[in-house]
């Protein structure tokens, strides 16, 4: 083809080139997107008790957070590194916003986006804390973070915030 007699070819290209890049960040985004649009809120403990009752051969690892809290959003970055170190495997990472329901959009799925965690997010928002609390744990005073590991009837809780992946991989392997 010649472009002197198409002198608008070559603009064209490039014109559609760029247009298909675009389009491709946009598919990106939008795939991300769509992780949180459909999050799960669990609005009962009885709901959601299920999540700390799962019988597989999986070592279980549930961080209970808020976007409010200081040391919950500090040791995040473990959680993840965690969960991109073992996905697909024998270790299962759930991240537990206990953020309320009407803050998921503004704020939790924002959050989420802005730092790119992957690993699955639910949102618990009962508000009966009183009673739901205990059942989780009757050592638990109510503060966060705590992270629950679990296998089978194995069960370790932990009131305190965590300070690298090491910590958290320590007591994962007193469950393996």
């Amino acid at each position: 083809m010649n472009y002197k007699t198409y002198p608008f070819h070559s603009s064209f290209l490039c014109m559609r080139r760029i247009i298909l890049f675009l389009s491709i960040v946009l598919a990106c985004f939008s795939l991300k997107a769509q992780q949180y649009d459909n999050m799960k809120v669990f609005k009962t403990y009885d709901e959601f008790k299920q999540v700390l009752e799962q019988d597989d051969d999986k070592i279980h690892v549930v961080n209970f957070w808020a976007t409010w809290c200081g040391p919950c959003v500090k040791e995040l970055p473990y959680f993840e590194e965690l969960h991109q170190k073992y996905n697909n495997n024998d270790v299962e990472i759930l991240l537990v916003s206990i953020d309320w329901d009407k803050h998921v959009e503004k704020k939790v799925i924002p959050f989420l986006h802005k730092n790119e965690y992957t690993a699955p997010t639910i949102v618990f928002d009962d508000p009966k804390t009183n009673d739901w609390i205990p059942k989780i744990d009757t050592s638990w005073s109510g503060a966060i973070p705590i992270t629950i590991f679990y296998k089978g009837d194995q069960r370790i809780f932990k009131e305190q915030a965590f300070h690298s992946v090491g910590e958290l991989e320590e007591i994962i392997n007193t469950l393996k």
